[in-house]
């Protein structure tokens, strides 16, 4: 099973979106997907309780397991203020370390409403997830103007839809 993480917690995001239709794809390729969304956290989940796992709330726990039960994970991040979201550092904050992240794989994909499609995010990203020990692909689409190609769920731009295809690809043989 792969879990796709729906990197922000706005609600009616493009990334939730996005995460969707990664989600088609690969279920097209015979895999089974689960999205995780960020939206689902609890409201609490970044308070000094974030430190001391004794005081987790069972629905931030339940979240840990989704990421704890499964060996290979794609991360949607769209780019914030030339970074990725806080709330998906915080959740990552939040996993068990070491062994939430280490010696699994993963895969990023980038979005943005700019021109850079999320380029620097994935790159800060990219080392986060490093440190934690997750093997991260080297092949990232980025997706810049995102709010241009995106209509109803599916892409209208046929170059996005070629890349994500090309990453799902290698993500399964990785």
């Amino acid at each position: 099973m792969i879990l796709i993480i729906s990197g922000t917690n706005r609600p009616n995001s493009i990334t939730l979106q996005v995460a969707r239709l990664y989600q088609q794809l690969l279920i097209a390729k015979g895999q089974t997907a689960e999205i995780l969304d960020l939206q689902d956290l609890p409201l609490d989940f970044a308070s000094p309780t974030l430190y001391k796992s004794e005081l987790y709330s069972q629905g931030f726990l339940e979240l840990r397991q989704r990421v704890a039960g499964v060996q290979k994970m794609v991360f949607i991040v769209p780019e914030y203020n030339c970074s990725y979201p806080g709330v998906l550092k915080a959740f990552i904050d939040g996993l068990e370390y070491p062994q939430a992240l280490r010696y699994k794989k993963g895969a990023l994909v980038g979005l943005s409403t700019g021109s850079q499609g999320g380029n620097i995010a994935l790159s800060h990203l990219t080392d986060v997830l490093n440190y934690c020990g997750l093997h991260v692909l080297a092949q990232k689409p980025r997706f810049p103007y995102i709010h241009k190609h995106l209509q109803d769920g599916q892409f209208t731009n046929t170059l996005y839809l070629q890349l994500l295809e090309e990453q799902i690809t290698e993500f399964l043989q990785f």
